[in-house]
């Protein structure tokens, strides 16, 4: 029986799964892993490291290739589909941080350049060249929480007591929970 969304069998499909789950939990990964993502169908070289809880694409598996001496770190998602088939190559020597995203969509290849690496936290939907290094925005405080989430009797009482650092640079919706910019000059005297 075939899949609209997808060529393969529905046996094909729950096998995939089960070898997925199996990767996903096992010890073994610079050896089970990636052998397991290999009979899944993902293109996996020589010397790759695959961490903890990694998803590899579940319905296209084979549209992901990761070349030799590769790591992904532990809770990273890879995707090779978004309406549709894409493809994800993940180049020699490149690393992936702690708990990426990785996604393609359809009729796409995104590339993940040779040496390059990725820092934890990255959403990489577009191309990185070789040897490039990319990292997420750091947090940064933007208020003071006079009362603690935590404890707080609703999220509503928690919202009210948030203050922004600085007045000047935006005030905080109280709707949508976002700064947003007022153009004015006042301050708190927090900064």
């Amino acid at each position: 029986m075939k899949s609209s969304t997808s060529s393969h069998s529905l046996a094909r499909r729950a096998l995939n799964r089960l070898l997925h789950s199996m990767a996903r939990s096992l010890p073994g990964s610079r050896s089970l892993r990636p052998l397991l993502h290999r009979w899944r169908g993902v293109r996996v070289g020589a010397n790759v490291f695959i961490g903890d809880e990694v998803y590899i694409e579940n319905e296209y598996p084979e549209r992901v290739e990761i070349e030799s001496n590769v790591e992904v770190g532990l809770r990273t998602a890879i995707i090779a589909h978004l309406r549709g088939p894409g493809r994800v190559v993940i180049k020699q020597g490149a690393w992936i941080g702690a708990g990426c995203i990785v996604s393609s969509v359809c009729d796409r290849v995104l590339t993940i350049g040779e040496g390059a690496v990725v820092g934890a936290g990255s959403v990489i939907t577009s191309d990185i060249p070789d040897h490039s290094f990319v990292a997420p925005a750091q947090s940064q405080r933007i208020g003071t929480a006079s009362v603690s989430l935590a404890t707080a009797s609703s999220y509503r009482s928690f919202f009210l007591g948030l203050r922004p650092i600085r007045r000047d640079q935006g005030r905080l919706d109280r709707a949508s929970g976002a700064l947003a910019d007022t153009g004015g000059s006042r301050s708190n005297g927090n900064r």
